[in-house]
């Protein structure tokens, strides 16, 4: 993995760049930000840009020995720590265990979807963690003596996983490391991390991607056509898993256009009838795609907020939509566009929480009804 097979992030890359090199590089670093962005091949491409011999152009060469090792994670100053599943038959607690499942994952999915580790692992109900075992695992691993390079590399993913007793073992080695250890701590929610480790590393965050960055991604990998691209890259949120898995939901795109359209049309004529049955429909299809469906609604308010200002720049609107924007996006303005953002994100989460979506979904249609006439 190199910097440039990461999408985007060049300033981020630039201070990782950096620290390598003029031999800055922290003892213990934290690279994190959003699902979906990268962080975890930008972690990678990192620490074979350390371990490269033949480094240039601010990149890593993808041909050396150990470049080449890197690629098929197999570098032998290079460890990987992950949560992990718990099982005793065969008996698993610890990263080394998951190894084979753990390559797969890295080829199958650069940018680390936690949800298919799960699956990968076989998790079901369990919850995957860094267990104490972990620890004395790695605390051995720091004990040997570096294969080749000048540094030894402790990539952990997802530390606010780590247990608390594994995390404490764990303190004064990232505190006080050896010359020749990095830690690369990479987390989607480091708010959720012990503190203790936390205050301990050097940080470095990774915000969502653009827009633009995404369908331009889809468009080139997937041959995607403009339009179409954006239109993805709207309802991802920032994040390139939901772009990815949205090719295979465009036909749910376009069911959620619809249903958003005709939701607009009722609530401005008024039409509680119609908007119940709507609100029944929509509670129909269950409570992960009710989600996607409020989450589209609120990209689509955004947008129709900025086409009303007519700052096209802004705009990414795809053909259909601008169809029905022209008429519409009057209604969405700034006397209103917070107030139903915030009953979006109110709906969203009672639905999260397991409401029923019959009322969640009939309250959030009568409450457009004032609302788009604000």
């Amino acid at each position: 993995m190199k910097f440039q097979d990461i999408l985007g992030h060049s300033n981020q890359k630039d201070v990782l760049r950096q620290s390598v090199d003029n031999d800055h590089i922290p003892h213990a670093l934290l690279i994190s930000g959003p699902c979906g962005v990268g962080k975890l091949a930008l972690a990678r491409a990192f620490a074979q840009y350390i371990h490269c011999t033949n480094k240039s152009n601010g990149d890593s060469c993808g041909k050396c020995p150990s470049c080449l090792q890197h690629q098929s994670a197999n570098n032998p100053d290079m460890y990987y720590v992950f949560p992990v599943a718990k099982k005793t038959k065969p008996k698993k607690g610890v990263s080394d265990d998951y190894m084979d499942e753990w390559r797969e994952y890295m080829d199958e999915e650069p940018f680390a979807p936690y949800e298919k580790w799960l699956d990968k692992i076989d998790a079901a109900n369990s919850q995957p963690q860094i267990f104490v075992d972990e620890s004395a695992n790695i605390l051995q691993k720091i004990n040997l003596s570096n294969f080749s390079a000048k540094y030894k590399i402790i990539l952990v993913w997802l530390p606010e996983k780590l247990k608390e007793e594994a995390a404490n073992k764990l303190l004064k080695i990232i505190e006080e490391p050896f010359a020749d250890t990095k830690f690369i701590f990479v987390s989607n929610e480091p708010q959720a991390i012990l503190p203790t480790i936390y205050s301990r590393t050097q940080r470095v965050n990774i915000k969502k991607l653009s827009n633009g960055e995404i369908a331009s991604f889809l468009s080139q990998k997937y041959g995607l056509e403009k339009d179409d691209a954006y239109e993805i890259a709207l309802t991802s949120d920032g994040n390139l898993n939901n772009a990815i898995n949205g090719i295979s939901l465009t036909t749910e795109t376009q069911e959620f256009r619809k249903v958003f359209q005709e939701m607009m049309r009722k609530a401005y004529i008024r039409d509680i009838r119609s908007l119940k049955d709507i609100s029944d429909g929509i509670a129909s299809m269950g409570r992960e795609k009710n989600r996607r469906f409020l989450n589209y609604c609120a990209v689509m308010v955004r947008e129709n907020f900025i086409y009303n200002l007519q700052i096209s720049q802004l705009n990414t609107l795809g053909a259909e939509d601008r169809q029905f924007s022209k008429k519409f996006s009057p209604f969405i303005n700034e006397r209103n566009i917070e107030r139903i953002i915030k009953e979006i994100d109110r709906a969203e989460s009672d639905v999260s929480r397991n409401a029923n979506a019959k009322i969640v979904m009939f309250d959030f249609a009568i409450k457009l009804i004032i609302l788009i006439k604000s």
